[in-house]
């Protein structure tokens, strides 16, 4: 009951006409920029940050969560109308969708996506609602033991989930953690790392980093690349809507999609890719037309898109209830809250109710705004598409260098834009992840506080870490998250060698 209550006084929040107008905003922009390949929500909310900067906190953050919406949303067009994901998570759309497109199915394929993220963003925003109070109460008994524990497993599961090398995701992590300590020691108050650059000492800027290696880093890889090949743009034939056999053999993908994407999302390790592939293998094993798939299946195009939008939704409960980021745009989010001066987690329910449930509610409105804008608006989306490369990234490039003068005008700061350009660059070019230097960035400091904390109330015995259960057993589940990357791809070479 006292979740409905909160929900009603965050629709009363998220129905004013301003936090409309932003969340209407966010869908457009989220859903431009997940239909164009290479450009994802995390990228435009990085843009967005430093010009966001003096705008209400609320609207801004419900922009913020519409533009990942719409991320979602868009990234299926264009998997499904040239085979190119405009989010990694689109990638099993791709799969069925691009196949139906080509046997002029285009239209059926972008309605399920269409009506399978409603359904299921909203089934898993209700998750939200319900679930996130019950994290917050637990939360709040934690210790600074705990806390750093958490922070622990943050940074193992994001190291290991992003990218294919627990290695590289770890070394990703180190280079952000080793930023997070430049600046002055709170307590003792001695500069660390700073080289006697007075700008340095209020620590690295969140959002220039974020927009150097997302924007810039980006802008650079695409321009170092040649054309491999021409992406075919398939035309959306006959009729958009969607016959009642499509509706029969859909309904189910739904739902079944929408129970694999919102847990697995929620999960520090989660993220979207997983859920996606699974609904994907459940599909084509349960349905009853086998011989449909891999020639344009409806049902492996329902299935992934419910999962990929049910998992945006679930990413959203450990960064509200715990101020854990498990995707690049969350921590994207978990920047957009700390530039505010708001940490997320279970006091900012106590403290930022206004904003923490105009957030929750405005997720149900964005999704009605982009259900009525996705089919109606196709025509727009895949002409978007035919936007020069060239034209693209230089706009970036010019919003991001103007953003972030506009934030910090300072020529170190400019300098620092392209320092972190060029590694954002050489980290694509070398298969880095590019996240984990992030979320380094923004939790290395907590973790490193409620380290110091722990420390200080147990006169410096280490053992005060894993004395609390919930410690050492996040203590634990972090040190399986590290090792089991090893042992399965030592499991997968030997039995490559034995076969």
């Amino acid at each position: 009951m006292e979740a409905f209550m909160s929900l009603a006084h965050g629709l009363s929040v998220a129905i004013q006409p301003m936090s409309l107008l932003f969340a209407l905003i966010g869908v457009l922009l989220g859903t431009a920029v997940g239909v164009l390949p290479g450009i994802g929500p995390a990228l435009t909310v990085a843009l967005l940050l430093p010009v966001t900067f003096k705008l209400d906190p609320t609207g801004s953050i419900i922009m913020f969560a519409g533009i990942y919406y719409g991320g979602m949303y868009g990234g299926s067009t264009t998997a499904i109308l040239i085979n190119t994901p405009g989010e990694s998570a689109s990638m099993a759309t791709a799969l069925e969708g691009n196949l139906m497109a080509k046997a002029g199915r285009g239209g059926p394929a972008l309605a399920t996506a269409a009506v399978g993220s409603f359904v299921a963003g909203t089934i898993a925003t209700l998750g939200l609602t319900f679930l996130a109070p019950y994290l917050v109460d637990i939360a709040v008994s934690f210790g600074p033991e705990d806390y750093f524990a958490l922070m622990v497993v943050a940074f193992v599961t994001v190291s290991a989930t992003f990218g294919d090398s627990p290695v590289r995701g770890l070394t990703s992590l180190f280079i952000g953690l080793l930023l997070g300590l430049v600046g002055i020691d709170i307590l003792s108050g001695q500069s660390r790392l700073s080289f006697g650059v007075p700008e340095l000492y209020d620590n690295i800027e969140v959002t220039t980093l974020a927009v150097g290696l997302f924007a810039v880093g980006e802008a650079l890889y695409v321009a170092s690349r040649r054309h491999v090949h021409e992406e075919k743009l398939e035309a959306v034939r006959g009729s958009l809507w969607m016959t009642k056999e499509d509706w029969k053999r859909s309904w189910k993908p739904w739902l079944r999609g929408t129970a694999f994407g919102f847990p697995i999302g929620a999960l520090p390790a989660g993220g979207a890719e997983i859920p996606t592939f699974l609904s994907y293998a459940t599909e084509k094993r349960l349905t009853k037309h086998p011989e449909e798939f891999g020639r344009g299946a409806i049902e492996g195009v329902a299935g992934p898109e419910a999962a990929n939008n049910a998992s945006a939704a679930g990413t959203l409960v450990p960064l509200l209830t715990l101020g854990l980021p498990t995707s690049a745009t969350a921590a994207m989010m978990l920047a957009g809250f700390q530039q505010y001066g708001l940490n997320p987690g279970p006091l900012l329910f106590a403290e930022k109710p206004d904003l923490v449930w105009g957030l929750i509610a405005s997720l149900f409105i964005a999704n009605i705004m982009l259900l009525v804008l996705n089919l109606p608006l196709v025509g727009l989306w895949v002409r978007l598409l035919k936007i020069p490369q060239p034209w693209l990234y230089a706009g970036i490039l010019v919003f991001a260098t103007m953003g972030t003068i506009a934030a910090n005008p300072s020529p170190v700061e400019l300098v620092m834009l392209t320092v972190f350009g060029v590694l954002g660059f050489l980290m694509r070019r070398f298969d880095f992840p590019i996240a984990p230097v992030v979320v380094g960035l923004i939790l290395g400091p907590v973790a490193e506080s409620q380290l110091r904390r722990a420390l200080s109330i147990s006169l410096g015995d280490p053992v005060v870490l894993v004395q609390s259960p919930i410690s050492a057993t996040l203590l634990v589940i972090a040190l399986i998250a590290l090792v089991a990357p090893f042992v399965l791809k030592g499991l997968g070479q030997f039995k490559a060698t034995e076969d």
